[in-house]
């Protein structure tokens, strides 16, 4: 035997807005963020063509009396699928990768291109900045 099915309700009125929860890093917050970062690094030569790594780990604690967010492996998570899409993040990772690369470098470089991972490892956050460029000419 099939139940009987129970009749759709009737809408006496509708909504005039659609409503959409997004979920953003704060450009501040990514400021907040990689104030607290340390970094490592690392590249060398071949021939013309620099290629470098920066790790930049940011522990989450160090931000407590900044950020309101709970901190905790949830958050590190969350802030890791983020920064990958984030315009402001992936710029400022990209400046810090550039800047620690003609550091390493010993010159300045052209041309550089930056590739951004995140991971989050409890409440630490870990970017991978990959780095290939070629050396400046004068």
């Amino acid at each position: 035997m099939v139940p009987r099915r129970k009749p759709m309700a009737i809408a006496r009125r509708i909504s005039l807005f659609e409503r959409e929860v997004t979920v953003r890093l704060s450009p501040v917050g990514v400021d907040v963020l990689f104030g607290a970062g340390t970094l490592l690094t690392e590249g060398d030569f071949a021939g013309d063509r620099y290629c470098g790594s920066t790790m930049i780990t940011i522990d989450l604690a160090r931000t407590a009396a900044t950020i309101s967010d709970p901190i905790d492996a949830s958050t590190a998570r969350r802030v890791a699928d983020l920064v990958p899409g984030d315009d402001h993040a992936r710029d400022r990772a990209r400046k810090i990768a550039i800047g620690a690369a003609a550091r390493t470098a010993g010159c300045a470089l052209a041309d550089p291109t930056v590739d951004v991972r995140a991971r989050a490892v409890g409440h630490q956050l870990h970017l991978d900045l990959d780095l290939e460029a070629s050396r400046r000419q004068r």
